[in-house]
């Protein structure tokens, strides 16, 4: 896979979501998508990252975005970790990992000298025409989503 780059069209993607519908990037032109990948749900820097974004909820909206939240996680898992952690925004279910790889994110990591595969932390800033605006990987969670609203605010 290609990595991707700033000013690139973003991979189109459906997803099913949270909410019992399925979600195409498609549907969302015309407004910025805010699309962060994230290992897996109620784990502690997961749960941290999660919030952020829901306590920027409404800064992220004001600026005419909306967030999706990317993970490998079932939407059972989905469905229990936004009633536990009241979050406003969808959560999409990537269990083949496909649309991680698309993004580049689905890679080899390792852990205590072990080697597997999984998701590397990473946000994409989408613009209304689809194209990338900006984008973070191997992120650190603390102050991600500060960084995330900072840069829809320049534009």
């Amino acid at each position: 896979m290609e990595e991707l780059s700033i000013g690139q069209e973003a991979p189109d993607f459906t997803l099913p979501a949270s909410d019992g519908s399925t979600v195409s990037l498609s549907q969302y032109r015309g407004r910025k998508v805010v699309l962060y990948f994230y290992p897996k749900n109620m784990t502690p820097g997961c749960t941290q990252e999660a919030c952020e974004f829901r306590d920027a909820s409404d800064r992220i909206s004001s600026a005419g975005a909306v967030v999706l939240g990317v993970s490998p996680d079932s939407l059972a898992s989905h469905a229990k970790f936004i009633a536990k952690n009241g979050l406003p925004f969808l959560l999409l279910s990537d269990e083949d990992h496909s649309v991680s790889g698309l993004y580049g994110v689905w890679q080899l990591k390792k852990l205590y000298g072990k080697e597997f595969m999984g998701v590397v932390r990473s946000t994409f800033l989408i613009d209304e025409q689809g194209k990338i605006q900006d984008m973070w990987t191997k992120v650190r969670v603390k102050g991600h989503a500060e960084a995330v609203t900072e840069s829809l605010s320049r534009e």
